[in-house]
């Protein structure tokens, strides 16, 4: 890819968008309002996780990369997210672990391997 940078604000924009997603439907999986402040309460621990693996990878150098990039931010969004919910009282259950690391592994990683297939299509 000759140009990472065009697609840095995309990988940003659908990072923080598929984290605040995955908020919504584990709120709507338990019939939890789905208020703002209720979402931005479920989503806030992991959106931190995520701007945490994005400087961590540095990854606006390759924001389509599934290994440079999607492996630490999404290491990062589960990890860093369920300390962030520990400390702030929200629970853990390892049930919500499991599901929580599938499936942001499928939207973090699954839109960088959809992207990839695309911009080397047309290259």
């Amino acid at each position: 890819m000759k140009d990472p940078q065009r697609y840095l604000a995309l990988a940003v924009i659908l990072d923080f968008v598929l984290v605040i997603l995955f908020a919504v439907i584990g709120r709507t999986s338990h019939r939890e309002d789905l208020g703002v402040a209720g979402v931005v309460q479920t989503a806030w621990p992991f959106l931190v996780g995520t701007v945490v693996g994005w400087l961590a990878t540095v990854g606006w150098r390759g924001p389509l990369s599934i290994v440079r990039t999607g492996l630490g931010v999404w290491a990062a969004t589960v990890v860093i997210g369920m300390l962030l919910r520990l400390a702030s009282g929200q629970g853990i259950a390892a049930a919500f672990v499991i599901v929580a690391a599938v499936t942001l592994a499928v939207f973090l990683l699954g839109w960088r391997a959809v992207a990839l297939l695309i911009v080397r299509r047309r290259a």
